[in-house]
């Protein structure tokens, strides 16, 4: 499955994190991923998260899961919607429509969001803090879009629910499935499955935050600091009033802060990190039986491809034409040469083939990522 007739340079150029657009009839072929029976499944399990939204007259209810399968059998009240995240991890198919939205950088991709509505059903007029594709599985879906907001914008009183208390829609259309709407971050939107059997994805991208960044990257510094690294200033003169902080201690002082905080090469390691670090460490993705040297040398020579975990996050930071640093969930390998570009290829391709003679370093790469449950090998059954 393939975008048709979609000119990516031209979107990144006129669209993304700038103004909505509508891509009708988007792929050469589309075949639903996942059949609701089974997205419900997902939805009545402990490690998966999802919510059941359903809009009553004057309120909105919001539940949590894990649902007891009885909750779908039960008589409809008013028109509800099942939200499920991170279906990609759990279903290949769903994760395969990623691909297909890889002219956008690896490192920004969350995740693929799953709902279903019966008709009437949606999850009110709101606004997201990141770029969107909203692509159309089964049914039809109404999408209004309206004004661009921010922190300022008034919401419904919901401890729950960020929903607009005030929803103007400037432009609408409804829909089919295939067809794909994209919505760049703070654009006001609202769905509205028309009729039932209404399935939505929405293809997710991470935009951290000014405050998500320096927290996480103070906290992770702050440890390997020392308390005796202190403010000190040998050459003091006298003030003429005691009381003032003088300029020369303030620059002295946040240049203790920013000699910390521009280290660019840490910054770049723990970026890495962090950014790959796993949505939902709680899933131990561990092969049960951890894999030897000869283990992988008998797969590789029999030509077994390695796959990609669809859980799993990988990215790398190049540091010489013949190095770079690898991060995969959290964790991060330096490679040269022949690792290096296996690096380079495991983030790029959903599927690679390792030759049997690679180096010694590639095969303990190999190794390490598998044991991690970050690459598995496509064994036939």
């Amino acid at each position: 499955m393939t975008l048709r007739d979609f000119d990516a340079g031209a979107f990144l150029r006129n669209h993304w994190q700038q103004t909505p657009l509508v891509i009708r009839n988007a792929f050469d072929h589309w075949s639903n991923p996942i059949e609701p029976d089974e997205l419900a499944g997902l939805a009545c399990e402990d490690c998966v998260q999802s919510r059941i939204i359903t809009r009553l007259e004057q309120a909105w209810e919001l539940e949590h899961s894990p649902f007891p399968e009885s909750r779908f059998t039960q008589q409809a009240r008013a028109p509800w919607t099942l939200l499920v995240q991170s279906v990609d991890h759990h279903v290949a198919s769903v994760a395969a429509l990623l691909d297909l939205f890889r002219f956008v950088p690896n490192w920004r991709v969350d995740d693929v969001m799953v709902s279903y509505a019966v008709d009437g059903g949606g999850v009110g007029a709101h606004f997201d803090h990141y770029d969107v594709f909203l692509v159309q599985g089964l049914g039809r879906r109404r999408w209004e879009i309206g004004a661009l907001c921010d922190d300022d914008t008034a919401l419904m009183p919901h401890d729950g629910l960020r929903l607009l208390a005030d929803f103007q829609p400037t432009e609408e259309w409804i829909l089919e499935p295939g067809d794909i709407l994209y919505v760049p971050p703070r654009v006001a939107h609202r769905g509205t499955a028309v009729g039932d059997d209404c399935m939505t994805y929405s293809i997710g991208f991470r935009a951290p935050s000014r405050s998500e960044l320096i927290e996480a990257w103070a906290d992770d510094m702050v440890p390997d600091l020392s308390d005796s690294d202190r403010y000190e200033d040998p050459r003091l003169a006298r003030q003429d009033n005691p009381g003032e902080i003088g300029a020369d201690a303030l620059e002295r002082m946040q240049g203790m802060i920013a000699e910390v905080l521009l280290d660019q090469p840490r910054f770049a390691r723990w970026f890495g990190q962090y950014n790959t670090a796993p949505k939902h460490p709680e899933i131990d993705w561990r092969p049960e039986h951890p894999a030897s040297a000869d283990d992988i040398r008998r797969w590789l020579a029999a030509g077994t491809p390695l796959v990609r975990n669809p859980a799993s996050r990988f990215a790398f930071i190049r540091q010489t034409p013949s190095s770079v640093l690898l991060f995969a969930d959290g964790h991060c390998f330096a490679c040269r040469d022949d690792a290096a570009d296996l690096a380079q290829r495991v983030c790029a391709d959903a599927q690679t083939v390792v030759a049997p003679d690679c180096a010694p370093a590639t095969l303990e790469l190999v190794a390490a990522l598998f044991n991690e449950g970050s690459l598995a090998f496509d064994c036939p059954d």
